[in-house]
């Protein structure tokens, strides 16, 4: 029980640090465009991420970028690079402290 306590406020901690904050307007996500490179998307959204996750798959280098939302602390936009093009993102919610207490309360 205590293990599990200690993995998910581990698992709340990382989120909720290990993000940037930009302020992500959809001005800015407007201008983004699958195929551009990592380059291209950090002039757009600025420097200001977190590097994920970075591999190497099946030969091809994979790294997601993290960029935390100013505006609303509990979403981020995870963006994925394979060979320094961007392929896709999108946007996940991290857990609020309440919700972690009230899973760790039903176990």
């Amino acid at each position: 029980m205590k293990t599990r306590i200690c993995i998910l406020f581990i698992l709340v901690l990382i989120t909720t640090a290990c993000s940037s904050v930009v302020n992500m307007t959809s001005e800015k996500m407007n201008k983004l465009e699958l195929g551009m490179s990592k380059q291209q998307v950090t002039e757009i959204l600025g420097s200001n991420y977190t590097i994920a996750e970075k591999k190497i798959e099946n030969g091809v280098q994979v790294e997601v970028l993290s960029y935390r939302d100013f505006y609303k602390d509990d979403e981020f936009y995870m963006f994925i690079f394979k060979n320094n093009t961007l392929e896709r993102w999108h946007r996940e919610l991290a857990l609020k402290q309440e919700v972690v207490k009230e899973i760790v309360k039903d176990k």
